[in-house]
């Protein structure tokens, strides 16, 4: 259908004003017509619209009632004035004019109809959507707690990587007041750091860490779900967030479904710009307050992602788990850990995945301008980084979706875009726009308009749904970041047999040693693994740091360094160690002890006191200061003596599973008298200790606790057994509640022998609740696992 017509002509056009607001229509004098296709949409009669409303909003704004004019676009559909002829007047020749007119009419009248319409229902959108708002922030407005894991803060001049995670920390509490900050890490200078940010910044070092004091990921996620929070984010500790974070979680909010929310931060090489203090403002050089608002548009618009694994990750507290099976113990900040997170999510379905990238302006910054010259610069060993790195790589590979060969890669998570100051939730792979309000969640955006619908609406939902189409589609071809779900190069080694820490066995002791220059050594094999971790707990949670751990075969070497451990191999360790069949009085626990007096003596010799401990040995307190205050040339050791009423030093009664030698030479030379007796025997190196040291049968005995070798004059000392107690001495193992009973005697550590078979001894140990181990998380029992997720 055409329509051609005029009314009235002003300057060659022709130009009516409709009601007090102002509202200017126009329609072209010439032979060009409004074109109406079949649906009703327009050619012409769309720009008036818009233009109607665009003069409707501006009125209200406005005290005055003038007449507003219309955009440039309106102008040009009027026509120049051209001089008017003077025509014969013939009969009838004024009804096509007359029907023109009367067709430009009923289609202004159209026009104004659906511009009235258009107006109020942009008012509706407009004032629901403050609802929405006033509903997500502040009715149901989440606790929102944001984890990091900062890196130690250099102790002289500042470095580039201090600046940016203060002005990160800082830009995180500067949010809200609803956001606070959880800070994991061990160093003092992180607890510093806290203290200078106020009550909302804490530190959390209750997570497990490797002994290089690097986070465990599984155990920092872990951590983050007994917090009471309606909003857990976990992010790096140098990107920098800005306002428009919270629009992003206040919107997830609406969708009445469990969220799992994903963007890349931007890069930005200089940012000259300082947040002072704790204020919500931006500052450049000069002073001048920045324009959040303008900032947060140009990082969206120039999409500069950063390199690496840095990656934002917020999820709300909800009832669905966020992914199926376990995380593995990957070290954080040393890659992958954080996509194959997101991948999981991704592929177990529980929630909805989110990626916010185009809408949430994250900054990470290479240097902070004329700042960088004043800050210093971290390079770490390259040797240390691969060894973290292909042990994250390993991990990857044996757990999760990735491990199975048949995993469905193809899903994709919701991609979040604003479109006319709203957000959008778009599925590329379905090609599903949805939309989200508090008061009905997520609903979608069909390009078919509800059938209950009168015409002039259901001719502006097209209209509007066409609009946002195109948006979306101009945004989609903008998006310089693409998720795509985690996939493993074939090469990507399946078992960690090339897995090894960068440092020797005198590496491992510079690294490790305490200020008296002692250790702590385990001896284990593959077969006691468990065991040996719930010993290394227990080390952590009694703060004792100065252990280190030899590896009996490969098996037990490749999973001490994934659990973070200092670890070395024994190049001479025996190759047929059996998995059950190694306890006190078999052939496989003979060979096995004499490794531990043979390694104890080599690192005597390389200037370190030890303490040679069994994993079987629970420690209720760290033993060392008693243990040093012996002196020179003495060899305390526990007793293996069960009767209470005859002396601890008998025939055979020295257990070699617990003891503490001295780097001295008369010390060095006793231990070199055992190592060569033992290497002799057919026995284990126990009988070897007594004999050489306390003589056969007993004949260098000194009073009820002691003995004195003859040749290196080394005093032997019997520990009180009330103190060091093992595992037969009144019955403690028997008791109901053995801690207690253990610490109402005073014992400072409880040895679990006297028991065959390992099956036995760990059962009897987990039963006792002197078990310090997940097995199945790979995880220190903390005391925050018994909190309620």
């Amino acid at each position: 259908m055409v329509a051609r017509g005029c009314i009235g002509s002003v300057n060659g056009g022709i130009k009516k004003e409709i009601g007090s607001a102002g509202i200017a229509l126009a329609c072209s004098s010439d032979k060009e017509g409004v074109q109406l296709d079949d649906v009703g949409n327009s050619t012409v009669l769309m720009p008036l619209i818009v233009a109607a409303a665009a003069a409707a909003a501006s009125a209200k704004a406005s005290s005055a009632s003038s007449s507003i004019i219309a955009n440039g676009d309106l102008a040009n559909l009027s026509t120049p004035t051209r001089p008017r002829r003077h025509r014969r007047h013939l009969p009838f020749k004024g009804m096509p004019c007359l029907l023109s007119s009367f067709g430009c009419v009923c289609l202004l009248f159209f026009a104004f109809n659906a511009s009235i319409y258009f107006v109020l229902n942009e008012r509706l959108n407009e004032k629901q959507l403050r609802l929405e708002v006033s509903d997500a922030a502040h009715l149901d407005r989440p606790k929102i707690v944001i984890f990091a894991a900062p890196r130690p803060f250099a102790s002289g001049k500042p470095s580039l990587v201090d600046a940016r995670q203060d002005a990160a920390v800082r830009s995180w509490l500067a949010l809200s007041p609803d956001v606070s900050v959880v800070l994991f890490g061990q160093h003092p200078s992180i607890f510093v750091f806290a203290r200078s940010l106020g009550p909302r910044a804490v530190v959390d070092s209750s997570i497990d860490f490797t002994f290089m004091g690097i986070p465990f990921f599984h155990s920092m996620v872990a951590r983050s779900h007994t917090f009471h929070s309606g909003v857990s984010v976990l992010m790096d500790a140098e990107t920098i967030l800005l306002p428009d974070f919270l629009s992003v979680l206040y919107y997830a909010q609406t969708v009445k479904q469990d969220w799992f929310i994903i963007a890349k931060p931007h890069y930005v090489s200089y940012l000259p710009l300082q947040l002072v203090g704790t204020r919500k403002h931006w500052f450049q050089k000069d002073g001048e307050m920045v324009d959040v608002d303008k900032l947060q548009e140009y990082l969206i618009k120039k999409q500069n992602y950063s390199h690496g694994e840095r990656l934002i990750m917020a999820w709300n507290k909800g009832v669905a788990p966020l992914h199926a099976g376990i995380i593995p113990p990957f070290l954080y900040g040393e890659g992958l850990h954080n996509k194959w997170l997101a991948n999981e999510v991704l592929s177990s379905d529980f929630r909805i995945v989110i990626d916010s990238s185009m809408v949430l302006s994250s900054i990470y910054p290479e240097s902070f301008g004329q700042l960088a010259s004043n800050l210093t610069t971290i390079t770490d060993n390259e040797e240390e980084i691969n060894w973290r790195r292909s042990g994250n790589l390993q991990l990857s590979a044996l757990y999760g979706s990735l491990s199975f060969p048949q995993t469905n890669l193809l899903n994709k998570p919701l991609k979040v875009v604003k479109c006319f100051s709203k957000y959008y939730l778009v599925d590329q792979l379905k090609g599903t726009i949805y939309f989200s309000q508090v008061s009905v969640g997520l609903k979608t955006y069909s390009n078919y308009a509800p059938k209950n619908f009168l015409l002039v609406s259901r001719i502006m939902y097209l209209w509007r749904y066409k609009q946002l189409d195109v948006c979306l589609k101009n945004k989609d071809a903008s998006d310089m970041y693409q998720f795509s779900p985690m996939m493993l190069n074939e090469s990507t080694p399946q078992k960690s047999s090339e897995l090894q820490l960068p440092w020797s066995l005198e590496s491992l002791l510079r690294l490790i040693a305490d200020k008296d220059n002692s250790v702590v050594l385990a001896v284990a094999g593959d077969n006691y693994k468990d065991m040996l971790m719930s010993w290394v707990c227990r080390l952590r949670h009694l703060a004792v740091k100065n252990f280190l751990v030899c590896a009996l075969d490969s098996e037990i070497y490749h999973f001490s360094i994934l659990q973070g451990l200092p670890v070395f191999k024994d190049p001479l360790a025996p190759s047929n160690i059996t998995f059950n069949d190694c306890h006190f009085g078999t052939e496989c626990f003979q060979r096995v002890t004499k490794v531990k007096s043979r390694i104890v003596l080599q690192i005597l010799r390389l200037g370190y006191n030890v303490l040679m401990s069994d994993v079987d040995v629970y420690w209720f307190s760290n033993p060392l200061p008693h243990l040093l205050s012996f002196g020179p040339a003495t060899l305390v050791a526990q007793s293996d003596e069960y009767n209470e009423t005859v002396p601890i030093n008998l025939p055979r009664r020295l257990n070699s599973g617990f003891y503490f030698a001295r780097s001295d030479s008369a010390t060095i030379a006793a231990m070199d008298m055992v190592v060569r007796h033992a290497l002799s025997s057919n026995l284990s190196e126990q009988p070897s200790f007594y004999d050489v040291l306390c003589g056969e049968g007993g004949a260098n005995r000194v009073n009820s606790d002691k003995c004195r070798e003859p040749s290196t004059n080394v005093t032997v000392v019997f520990l009180d057994r009330n103190l060091y107690p093992n595992g037969a001495y009144k019955h403690l193992w028997e008791e109901q509640d053995v801690k207690a009973s253990c610490l109402k005697l005073g014992c400072v550590v409880l040895h679990n022998n006297w028991i065959n078979g390992r099956k036995n001894k760990l059962e009897r140990q987990m039963s006792s609740g002197l078990w310090e181990y997940d097995p199945s998380s790979r995880m220190c029992l903390q005391q925050w696992h018994n909190v309620t997720k």
